[in-house]
């Protein structure tokens, strides 16, 4: 088998193989096999069913198909050998063009095909990291202890004024100079005051308000506003109040405590649970913030080039979480969605993957055992039953290697912390959930 490799451009590479006849032909005679024995049972006039068809009538009738697949079959089966062969880093399955594919010659084809970049990581010295931290304060306990409450709150209707956290069901209509204005009005509109659900000024001004009473609001549409012809524009709204209601906390009793499954009916035994948990969720936010900046680092100093291979796959990926996200409805075709919608983010995610490959392989980390279970102990402590969390991922292997992942993320984080430069700062537990919980950059 006669091979040779030319780099066509950036990280494409074509390879011409050539496969002596002899071998195409045994191939041929193999497929010719397979197809006569497939079609015993429908041989066609003349021919008894259940016997195959004798080798020469076989060959007349499926010649053609036999030599295309054996061809087809050659041409996977060499590629594949010789990428083996040479340690080729393929970035994405081949296109076989055949050159020379005639009977009693021997069979020529190029493979077209991308390999994964050489990437050679700049030093990690030179990514800057500023680490934050935090504790959960007392105050920060009553916070979390207040927002359960209304989380599982009675909404009463209410006489009295509205106030901010209340909820109203509102009538509205909008005008622009006078004039109604298409999706500026709304009968029955249940809003939470404070919320930010609408323009600037809207809710701030029902503060106050009771059911029954009507009202006119003077508010202006933000510069940015989503519909271009209202950005910027002064807007009235007629409002008319159907009704306030007004949140009833529950008590701090074991029913409630039962609810966000702490058994107890001490109080204190539960607030020392919340704050656990508050612990865990900080420690795992500054992990998080921590890792972003040391990604963005990787990003800012190594120049990566991007496999279309590899950022196809990943479109598709993107595609298909969007049509989940929105119902996963079964008839609608993701690759309906324009692949630039997707681009940027998948090309940054192709990078992130890419250059996390290259430290694994550069520092030869493996998964550690005390980090993969660390991560299985983090889950496990936000369980009732400890023990079935661990049974669950030591008997799941798949399971166990995202964990793995995970691990081995967390020890290039650790990498590379170690080599750049670190600065501290402190903030609040508030700061950092929030931080931790945008979109990152």
């Amino acid at each position: 088998m006669q091979v040779s490799i030319e780099t066509t451009s950036g990280l494409e590479q074509v390879m011409t193989i050539g496969v002596p006849a002899a071998d195409v032909d045994a191939q041929v005679v193999t497929e010719l096999k397979r197809i006569s024995q497939s079609q015993k049972n429908n041989p066609g006039p003349g021919f008894r069913k259940g016997k195959p068809l004798p080798p020469k009538v076989a060959k007349q009738k499926y010649g053609k198909q036999a030599r295309l697949e054996a061809v087809y079959q050659q041409m996977q089966q060499s590629f594949f050998q010789t990428v083996q062969e040479k340690e080729i880093k393929l970035a994405g399955m081949p296109k076989f063009e055949p050159v020379v594919d005639e009977e009693g010659k021997d069979l020529e084809f190029k493979a077209t095909y991308e390999v994964y970049p050489q990437v050679e990581l700049a030093d990690f010295s030179a990514i800057e990291v500023e680490q934050q931290s935090a504790e959960v304060t007392d105050a920060d306990l009553e916070t979390m202890v207040d927002t359960l409450r209304k989380q599982q709150a009675q909404w009463n209707a209410s006489d009295a004024a509205a106030e901010d956290g209340d909820q109203v069901n509102i009538d509205f209509e909008g005008f622009i100079d006078g004039e109604a204005f298409e999706g500026g009005s709304a009968e029955g509109y249940g809003l939470t005051l404070g919320s930010n659900s609408m323009i600037p000024g809207f809710e701030g001004a029902l503060v106050g308000s009771k059911a029954g009473e009507e009202t006119t609001l003077d508010v202006t549409f933000p510069a940015d506003y989503q519909k271009e012809d209202l950005q910027g524009k002064p807007a009235q709204f007629k409002v008319k109040v159907n009704e306030v209601k007004k949140p009833e906390l529950p008590e701090l009793n074991e029913e409630f405590f039962k609810a966000f499954g702490v058994e107890t009916a001490d109080e204190a035994e539960f607030r020392s649970e919340i704050r656990k948990n508050m612990e865990r969720e900080l420690a795992r936010a500054i992990r998080t913030l921590t890792k972003q900046q040391v990604v963005q680092g990787l990003v800012g100093a190594n120049e990566v080039d991007v496999p279309s291979a590899l950022l196809d796959q990943e479109i598709d990926r993107l595609r298909q979480q969007a049509v989940q996200q929105f119902g996963g409805a079964q008839q609608f075709d993701p690759k309906q969605l324009p692949a630039e919608l997707f681009k940027e983010q998948a090309e940054k995610r192709v990078v992130i993957g890419l250059l996390m490959n290259a430290a694994i392989e550069a520092n030869e980390l493996t998964p550690s055992d005390e980090k993969v279970n660390e991560l299985i102990e983090e889950v496990a402590a936000t369980y009732q039953d400890p023990d079935q969390v661990r049974e669950y991922y030591s008997s799941n292997p798949e399971q166990r290697q995202q964990v793995e992942a995970m691990a081995l993320e967390e020890q290039v984080v650790e990498k590379v912390l170690a080599s750049a430069k670190v600065s501290q700062s402190e903030a609040t537990y508030e700061e950092i959930i929030r931080a931790a919980n945008q979109p990152a950059q």
